[in-house]
């Protein structure tokens, strides 16, 4: 499985943090490259502190997408889209997911580890990191957020 992104990074909550490790050796084994900003073990943390970790990231341009993972994606994506720049979308099928890169431009994806089957995410990532974004009409509705 290739990519269109090359620097792609990722982080949990400890509701997350098990599917985040899954997600992180299912793309090793793709040979595409993560970069992984924590947690690093199953504890109790903050979601807005790894959320926002990540997409400052992002922001600055040190990583082209990010994939968070909590328990609903939510407080992620809510935390996330605090930054400038960032367009974290929650994503939850196939649908929403392509929608999310080619409509909405999203340089983060959002995933609940409560909510979403193992398999189905796997097959939601391959989709965020190989859809491009359509520009055009899109492109300007972007530029307004």
């Amino acid at each position: 499985m290739n990519s269109i992104f090359k620097k792609i990074c990722i982080s949990s909550d400890h509701a997350g943090y098990n599917l985040k490790e899954q997600i992180k050796n299912f793309l090793i084994k793709q040979n595409i490259f993560i970069i992984d900003l924590g947690p690093f073990e199953l504890k109790s943390v903050d979601y807005p502190d790894y959320a926002k970790k990540l997409a400052r990231r992002i922001s600055s341009k040190k990583s082209d997408i990010g994939i968070l993972v909590c328990g609903s994606g939510t407080g992620m994506a809510i935390s996330a889209n605090k930054i400038r720049g960032i367009r974290a979308a929650v994503c939850y099928n196939a649908k929403s997911t392509r929608l999310s890169r080619e409509h909405n431009n999203a340089n983060i994806i959002a995933l609940g580890s409560r909510l979403t089957k193992k398999k189905d995410v796997m097959k939601l990532i391959k989709i965020f990191i190989n859809t491009k974004f359509q520009g055009g009409r899109h492109l300007r509705r972007v530029k307004k957020i």
